[in-house]
């Protein structure tokens, strides 16, 4: 019997029986790949099919096609599976044009899509809301493209959503700063759907593998990056990861009635200060990162008051954590310890040794307790 077949992350998604779909990233990858190709060659390929992160070959159906001199536009409708994304259905569009040679892949934020107007986010202020993984895979494809026809690949990529400016009213985008529309997001390319009752099943599943194949240490991962970071720490098992996503009380609460010996949780910084703060949902629509809290905590590791005035009013947990590194202070260690802390009372004296790892949107680890 095979790991995936077992339990681990893709035992979970399918014990829950919902079907997964694609980020806003895959869809503005995929016409992206398919403008370029046409404005080429004359013609698109519909479908088309791109590479994601973990290998996945989706192919994708074109709802626009547009070419023009110098220029050509796909579209490609969201599917965000059984997932009740806002984005779902929405038109996502990459227009692709020539640049000058040695211009490289330049990307600009069409109507819908979202410009960075305050620091602590991934992006500069001033950039298109395209989060890093999505560039990154949009580069690649325009680069297989380009080798293909034995072009240099030099172009600008301008992705737009449709109704996107009113869809992203759903979102926190405009507390973030970042205005004029939505998000190009996706760090696998794939949306995990979640009905909360179905995942927390799976996260239970999860855990009754792991202790009928006899493990000791089990990892509670909040996604993909999370999950890559403690296997290469421990070199983990497939199915020792558990899924928990935003419900970290989920897997506290039935490793306390089924104990086992090891718990590591690992999570993004932001994710785990909720957690540190006492919240045992770290969805975005159920906890907020309290940036008071976060200097408070400061405080307790020798940040001056005017450092610890600057954290209160951060824009996000990222620029909190940055604006602490700077000056010295380990605010993701104290974030680990502090959740560490309401991870040991949550499982109220269970025998479960707990770590807790903190990590930046890239995977790089910025505390541990």
């Amino acid at each position: 019997m095979t790991a995936e077949a077992r339990g681990g992350r893709s035992a979970q998604l399918k014990h829950t029986g919902l079907r997964p779909g694609w980020t806003t990233g895959a869809c503005a990858t995929a016409a992206t790949t398919a403008a370029y190709t046409a404005l080429l060659t004359g013609d698109f390929p519909d479908p088309v099919s791109i590479t994601l992160p973990r290998g996945q070959t989706p192919a994708f159906a074109l709802a626009v096609e547009e070419l023009s001199p110098g220029r050509a536009s796909a579209g490609v409708v969201k599917d965000a599976g059984d997932d009740p994304d806002v984005t779902h259905g929405a038109l996502v569009r990459a227009t692709v044009r020539r640049l000058p040679p040695g211009s490289g892949v330049v990307f600009r934020a069409g109507s819908g899509v979202g410009t960075v107007t305050l620091p602590g986010l991934p992006l500069d202020v001033g950039e298109p809301a395209v989060n890093p993984v999505p560039r990154r895979l949009m580069r690649e494809h325009v680069e297989r493209v380009a080798a293909e026809y034995g072009e240099p690949g030099d172009v600008e990529v301008t992705v737009s959503v449709d109704h996107g400016e009113e869809i992203a009213r759903s979102t926190w985008n405009g507390r973030l700063g970042i205005l004029g529309g939505l998000s190009i997001l996706g760090t696998t390319g794939v949306v995990v759907p979640y009905s909360c009752s179905a995942w927390i099943d799976s996260i239970r599943r999860g855990v009754d593998v792991a202790r009928a194949a006899g493990l000791t240490h089990v990892a509670g991962c909040t996604g993909s990056t999370s999950e890559k970071t403690v296997v290469a720490e421990y070199n983990l098992p497939d199915i020792a990861l558990l899924d928990m996503g935003d419900f970290a009380g989920a897997v506290l609460k039935y490793v306390r009635r089924h104990p086992i010996p090891r718990l590591t949780i690992c999570g993004g910084f932001a994710k785990l200060s909720k957690l540190a703060a006492g919240h045992l949902d770290l969805h975005s629509a159920r906890s907020q990162v309290n940036k008071p809290f976060l200097a408070a905590l400061a405080r307790e590791g020798g940040a001056t008051e005017e450092l610890a005035s600057r954290i209160a009013t951060a824009n996000t947990g990222l620029e909190a954590l940055r604006l602490s590194e700077a000056e010295g202070v380990r605010l993701g260690d104290l974030v680990a310890s502090r959740a560490r802390d309401e991870a040991l009372s949550v499982l109220r004296g269970a025998p479960v040794e707990v770590d807790v790892i903190c990590i930046d949107r890239a995977g790089v680890v910025v505390g541990r307790s």
